[in-house]
Parts: C-alpha cells; sequence; structure tokens
C-alpha cells in the first residue's frame, strides 16, 4: 500500500456613475504563461445600491476582467459580494474609477502571479516523484493523475476497476475509478465528480484524497468497510479534462470545456450549465465568450454527454451524485433553476445537517447548506438538478475551501485539511444512504 502514501504533517461623488464611466478604455493582455498575471490583482466589492450595481456591469463588459463570484456579471445586484481579477493594465484605471465613484473595495490577492506560485511551491518537484511516492498534499497535473488511477486499478484489483465512458472534445480518455469490493451481487452505487470547472483544483485533489482513504481504511474502519461491501464508488477525479489540462498549461484560471464554436473566436461551454434541465434559463448565458455558456444545445459538450449517458444507464443503482467545486463553502441541494422544495426535502436536509455539523467538527470550518437557489443563486442547467430529476434521490454539489482570501488558489498547505474535513462529510452522507431516512 505504498503507493497511497502516508499524508504530510505539515471610494467624486459629485460625479454621475455613467459619466464616469466613459472614462474607461479597452485594454488587452497577452502575457506569456509563466508571467502573465504579473501585477494582476483580486479585489472583492459589494455594490451599496442599483446605480452602483449597473456601473459593475458596464465596466466588467468594457474591461478585461475576469469575474470570480459570483460566476455571471448577471448575479451582480445590490448587496451582491463580487469577487474581480483585474488585469495589470486594467487595474490602475478601474481602481480610479472605484475611488471617485466611492465604491468601496477590498484587495484580497496584491500581485496575483506571486499567488501563483506561491500557491504551487511544489511545482518543480512533482514531476520528478515516482509513482509510489505519490504525494495527495500538492495537486497534480492529468497526466499524473491518470497515471495513477492506472497504478491502483494494477495494484488494488479487489476494489479498483478504472475505465473510459468515453472521450473529450480534444479527444482524450474519460477515466473512471470505480471503488469497492466487486461482487456478482446487485449493489446500489454513489456517483462522485470533480474538477467539472477547470480552475478549481482542490476538486480533484478531493477525489484523490477520497479514494487513497477509503483503500487505506477498509480494513481497519467499520464505516468504510461497510460501505465499500455495500456500495460502488463510480469516481471521476477531472471531469473537464480538456480545461483541467489548459488551465495547467495556458491559462491557470480556465472554467470552461474547450470546444470550438463555428461563429466565434472564444472557445469552451460553462459544463455546469450544458444539462437538459431548464437548460440555458436563468443564469446561464447564450453569448460563446461568458464564462456561464450554455453550448448550441443540451449535452453539446461530449463530457458531459458521456457523463449522462453513463447516469442514465445506471439510474437504477446510483443512490447519491456528488460535484466538488470551489470555492464558497457550502452544501447545496435540489433545486438551482428554480425556488420549490424537492419532494424529499427532509431526507436531504437530514442528511446535509449532519455532513455539514461532521465537517465542522474537523477544523471549526462552517459551511452553509441548503437548496442552491436560496443559498448560493439561481442557476439552469447543472448537473445536480439534471441527476435528481432523473432519478437519483441525494444530489449535492459541494462548494469547498475557501471563502475569498485565496480563492481558485487554495494553496496546497490547506489541501489536507480540506480533504480531511470533506472526506467526514461525504462518510456521513454515505452513510445516510445505508440507513433508513428518519
Amino acid at each position: 500500500m505504498k503507493f497511497l502514501g502516508k499524508p504530510r504533517s505539515h471610494t467624486a461623488a459629485s460625479l454621475p456613475l455613467c459619466w464616469l464611466l466613459l472614462k474607461i478604455l479597452q485594454p488587452g493582455h497577452s502575457l506569456p504563461y509563466d508571467n502573465r498575471y504579473a501585477g494582476d490583482k483580486v479585489i472583492r466589492l459589494t455594490p451599496k445600491t442599483q446605480e452602483e450595481a449597473f456601473a459593475l456591469k458596464n465596466i466588467y463588459h468594457r474591461l478585461q476582467v475576469d469575474l470570480w463570484q459570483p460566476s455571471s456579471i448577471s448575479y451582480v445586484s445590490e448587496g451582491t459580494v463580487t469577487d474581480l481579477h483585474i488585469p495589470q493594465n486594467a487595474s490602475r484605471t478601474l481602481l480610479a474609477f472605484l475611488q471617485e465613484a466611492h465604491i468601496q473595495y477590498k484587495v484580497l490577492i496584491e500581485d496575483l502571479q506571486k499567488a501563483v506560485e506561491n500557491g504551487n511551491s511544489l511545482h518543480t518537484q512533482r514531476n520528478r516523484r515516482s509513482l509510489t511516492d505519490y504525494n495527495y498534499e500538492v495537486y497534480h497535473s492529468l497526466e499524473d493523475i491518470q497515471n495513477w488511477m492506472h497504478h491502483l486499478n494494477q495494484t488494488q484489483p479487489g476494489l479498483v476497476r478504472v475505465f473510459s465512458i468515453g472521450r473529450s472534445y480534444e479527444g482524450r480518455p474519460l477515466f473512471i475509478l470505480q471503488l469497492g469490493r466487486k461482487s456478482r451481487a446487485y449493489k446500489r452505487a454513489v456517483w462522485i465528480d470533480c474538477g467539472i470547472h477547470a480552475r478549481e483544483w482542490i476538486g480533484p485533489a478531493f477525489c484523490q484524497w477520497f479514494a487513497r482513504e477509503a483503500l487505506l481504511t477498509y480494513k481497519t474502519d467499520p464505516a468504510m468497510r461497510k460501505m465499500l461491501n455495500h456500495l460502488y464508488f463510480y469516481i471521476m477525479p477531472v471531469f473537464n479534462v480538456d480545461g483541467y489540462h489548459f488551465s495547467w498549461t495556458h491559462d491557470r484560471f480556465w472554467r470552461k470545456t474547450r470546444s470550438r464554436n463555428a461563429r466565434f473566436r472564444c472557445r469552451g461551454v460553462d459544463a455546469n450549465r450544458n444539462w437538459k434541465v431548464k437548460w440555458c434559463d436563468e443564469g446561464a448565458s447564450t453569448h460563446p465568450c461568458d464564462d456561464t455558456y450554455c453550448g448550441p444545445f443540451p449535452e453539446s459538450e461530449p463530457e458531459v454527454k458521456a457523463v449522462a449517458n453513463f447516469l442514465r444507464k445506471h439510474r437504477k443503482s446510483i443512490r447519491a451524485y456528488l460535484s466538488f467545486h470551489a470555492y464558497a463553502q457550502m452544501l447545496l441541494y435540489p433545486y438551482s433553476y428554480k425556488y420549490a422544495t424537492i419532494p424529499n426535502f427532509s431526507c436531504v436536509e437530514f442528511a446535509a445537517r449532519k455532513a455539514v455539523k461532521a465537517l465542522r467538527s474537523v477544523h471549526g470550518i462552517r459551511y452553509r447548506y441548503g437548496p442552491a437557489s436560496q443559498t448560493l443563486y439561481v442557476s439552469s442547467g447543472n448537473s445536480m438538478d439534471w441527476a435528481y430529476k432523473n432519478g437519483i434521490p441525494y444530489a449535492f454539489a459541494f462548494e469547498l475551501r475557501d471563502t475569498g482570501q485565496f480563492g481558485f488558489l487554495l494553496p496546497e498547505m490547506l489541501i489536507k485539511p480540506t480533504c480531511t474535513e470533506t472526506m467526514l462529510a461525504v462518510k456521513n452522507i454515505t452513510m445516510h444512504l445505508l440507513k433508513k431516512c428518519p
């Protein structure tokens, strides 16, 4: 079991906002990847009036800024906490505008390039490690993760099976890691996916951690043994393989898939707005250049199509769907596309409450929980709602650490505590499946 590894210890208020907006210039941004974020900043602001919110939306469309929170500019209104990644050549203009307009802001990350480098401190050593010394406390490239999956497949034949459910837009295999004691008898199952949005690296890190913990503690932890004996876990460590690879090689903050559009130069679709459940409605964009672009039609992305086909095929056995995102520290359940109460609300709410309580018991980290539409925002065409509408009774989306201090750049030193607490939450939900609903 050496491969599984041992974790290492370790604000002229007198000037109208619309006039100020005319002073904004359109910038460019073409730095090479290895230094492309030098001088970039991440700021947080909360519009206090609808006029301020309108001004921010105009800035967003005029400047080349990257919205970190919320996921779509359409969500920005009075009182919305908004995190913006501002390129260096737009920084002085934008910050001057905010000060003249008396819009208060806080700098979350002063120099994004340094933050990228600091958050990925072990990058140079990572590729030299042999598989047997696989480190679960660093972020891994797609190639590393796929090699790790194949190694587990070869060394843990009694509990692991790796298979592909299709290929991505760019032709990469879509690998699934099946965990569980093999049995001819019918077994219920849990689906877990990570990395549907490329820049949310803590997701794939958790998927790997989950597999490691399951295999390491199978013989010693009665709860884990029961889980693996009675259930199959279908784990997809990297859902958006093309986007994840691109976030390692070209743009650390890429979110979408990498599919091409016949009419626009912008690439990619939001893989979590591409599902056939209230597709391309509120919270999704019809413009290919937007981060929440829903795609030309439902399941247009081969990655989404492949997963949807697999879930349809196994809908009778899959009892839970868990999807891992970042960042917000939330545990969400349906509905996301509308304000309504799900039929089995009491069971799902109970499971969520217990999971969040268990998570907090580890490091004191507080998660909000509830229906996604009320807890986060309304979004259509997402995987969690689709899974629920297609017969999977327990569908959850985790928004992992943090709440903005690091954002998508959660440092590697926080992988272990994040995964440790999340592991307990997932075990709680899974054990809840094996009992009768209260």
